[in-house]
């Protein structure tokens, strides 16, 4: 990359980041203390928490349309400027409906097409793939960091504090932008927003099979975070500025895990394949914390890290797979309906999570989960291995524009 690439690609990665960790913040406490919310129940706590998710999924493709007739910069500033609104009403809410609006409005700051979208305006074209994965990895980084930090602030300074410093956190990220990532002088991503390339995606098996395996996976994710919190509390014996002593070891292994796996998935060619592994492996870690809960904290823990092995194996393959099964023309439309995808799977696990743990229990969360990953491994079985086509086109693109 050249030195104004890496430029950019820091300064939106960073952005990005920033706006994901106040997305993530109240996912590890949430459910903890929710209760002293006026009209708090299991079903509305799980919708505040995947409610983002909703707005996210709706606005996501508009939004980015919107960034081409009046460019990435008004967009991505107007949209922290939404997210840190909503952070603000969530911070005054006494109630669990004012704390969903603010979460609803939070998501309607959805600025993650303008943000691809701007990273490839500030790339060139055999660039662009590090720049995505630079973003992608920020989003890793920022789940990490909210399960680390959120339940020693949340004990600190309680679920408005939360939402103070998520409100901090956009307005930080307004500022990057301001500083750190300049206007494009030209625009590399138009051709990706055509209605043409939305049907050609929409109509590719193996993205079409990317797209639910992302959107179950984050389903199930958010469904965790409305029992895991409490779950730990009661099995591990842990308070909640305490959980760090569980995330961080658990987060820590599970990522040592996952660069080897997906270093063999990449020389041997077969990331495909891996996929099928880590959602069996997801199974597993599913079930095994069903089995658990009443077993102990050290059993519940290794169930717990066999999860999130899993979890972070897909959360870097699937976005990697996309741009390879996606024809280069198409492939900024194919991470928009990914996104979309993604989005729609945090606001369902929300909601489906609490109305299951409200009537099931947290077991009946693991269980259900468990069963959504089995129809899941059926899906991803007939994944075909990514074809060298794509790549070989793109090559032959820079040969000639060079």
């Amino acid at each position: 990359m050249s030195a104004s690439e890496r430029r950019a690609t820091a300064g939106l990665a960073a952005i990005f980041g920033l706006r994901m960790l106040g997305l993530f913040f109240i996912m590890p406490v949430f459910a903890l203390y929710a209760d002293g919310l006026t009209g708090a129940t299991p079903t509305l706590i799980g919708l505040a928490i995947g409610a983002y998710g909703l707005t996210q999924a709706l606005l996501q493709i508009p939004m980015g349309m919107l960034s081409d007739r009046i460019g990435r910069r008004p967009v991505i500033f107007g949209g922290l400027a939404v997210f840190a609104l909503g952070s603000v009403v969530a911070a005054l809410s006494t109630g669990i409906w004012g704390v969903i609006a603010g979460r609803a409005l939070q998501g309607s700051g959805a600025i993650a097409a303008a943000v691809m979208a701007l990273a490839a305006d500030h790339t060139r074209e055999r660039q662009r793939t590090k720049a995505m994965a630079f973003i992608g990895v920020s989003v890793g980084l920022a789940f990490m960091l909210a399960l680390i930090i959120a339940p020693s602030v949340a004990a600190a300074m309680g679920l408005s504090g939360l939402f103070w410093i998520t409100a901090a956190l956009a307005l930080g990220a307004m500022g990057l932008l301001h500083w750190l990532v300049p206007a494009p002088a030209t625009r590399s991503h138009d051709r990706d927003i055509r209605a043409g390339t939305f049907t050609e995606v929409l109509r590719h098996p193996d993205l079409l099979r990317l797209d639910a395996s992302v959107l179950l996976l984050h389903l199930i994710m958010t469904a965790q975070f409305v029992v895991l919190p409490v779950v730990i509390g009661e099995v591990v014996g842990l308070s909640p500025a305490a959980h760090w002593q569980v995330y961080v070891p658990v987060m820590m292994v599970s990522a040592l895990l996952m660069f080897p796996a997906i270093g063999v998935g990449e020389a041997k060619r077969v990331m495909h394949r891996l996929v099928v592994v880590a959602v069996a492996l997801l199974i597993a870690g599913e079930l095994a914390l069903a089995d658990t809960i009443g077993v102990g904290p050290w059993a519940f823990v290794a169930a717990l890290l066999v999860y999130f092995t899993a979890f972070n194996v897909l959360e870097a393959s699937l976005p990697s797979l996309v741009s390879r099964f996606a024809p280069a023309h198409a492939r900024g439309a194919a991470l928009g309906v990914f996104s979309t995808a993604q989005f729609v799977g945090a606001f369902l696990g929300g909601v489906l999570g609490g109305a299951t743990y409200g009537r099931f229990g947290a077991e009946g969360v693991f269980v259900a989960s468990a069963a959504l990953a089995a129809l899941w491994l059926v899906l991803v079985l007939g994944l075909q291995a990514p074809s060298v086509r794509n790549a070989d086109v793109c090559a032959n693109q820079i040969a000639d524009n060079h």
